[in-house]
């Protein structure tokens, strides 16, 4: 079964409760979102693996380590996914950015993938699959299905904020797909809101309702 990793450090917990907030605007909103993904990220990269080699400091000879030749792409889930990118890539720079697009069908409620535009090597990469929210967790299997058919073979689920229905959607369907989330709240409503959660966290990311 996947391993679930809630992250309590005080710095992301402080940040979520500005995010919670229904009176924090949207550059305030946009601004904790980059910096929670970017703190998350922290954790989650936490068992790339190391290469010893050789440099010169100004005093000596040193042998020092650095990340031994690890491929990431960070993958969001279209639209909201994208305001977790920019802080993630402040720490891993060299990380390609792909993107999963999916709607709802009216009817059946079941996701449809509608967009899908991933590097090339996709099959080669650690991928981070980056949504702010996970409710029914509809969604995030649904992209994890996507990311799979195209022959990826390691994948991390990273959210901000996650209901228990969702997390057990996921482990159900993906079990060696770890979860990196900031808080597991509540409950879902009657609507698939997450309660207590921070209400559509793409309106508040981009400022569209």
């Amino acid at each position: 079964m996947a391993t679930v990793h809630e992250m309590d450090h005080p710095l992301i917990q402080h940040k979520l409760s500005l995010m919670r907030d229904k009176t924090t605007g949207v550059k305030e909103f946009r601004e904790a979102t980059a910096e929670i993904a970017m703190l998350m990220c922290y954790e989650a990269t936490r068992d790339l693996p190391l290469k010893e080699i050789g440099i010169e400091t100004p005093v000596a000879p040193a042998k020092v380590k650095v990340i031994s030749g690890k491929k990431i792409a960070l993958v969001p889930i279209l639209r909201a996914g994208l305001g977790m990118v920019e802080g993630m890539l402040e720490l891993i720079p060299a990380a390609k950015v792909g993107h999963i697009g999916l709607y709802r069908d009216p009817e059946t409620l079941q996701p449809i993938e509608y967009y899908c535009k991933l590097p090339g090597d996709i099959d080669e990469r650690d991928v981070l699959l980056l949504d702010p929210m996970l409710a029914t967790g509809g969604s995030a299997v649904a992209a994890i299905d996507g990311l799979k058919r195209r022959g990826v073979k390691h994948i991390k689920l990273m959210n901000l904020i996650a209901a228990p229905e969702g997390i057990e959607t996921v482990q159900k369907a993906h079990p060696d797909v770890d979860i990196f989330v900031a808080a597991i709240d509540e409950k879902l409503n009657d609507h698939g809101y997450i309660i207590p959660g921070l209400g559509d966290a793409g309106d508040r990311i981009f400022g569209t309702k």
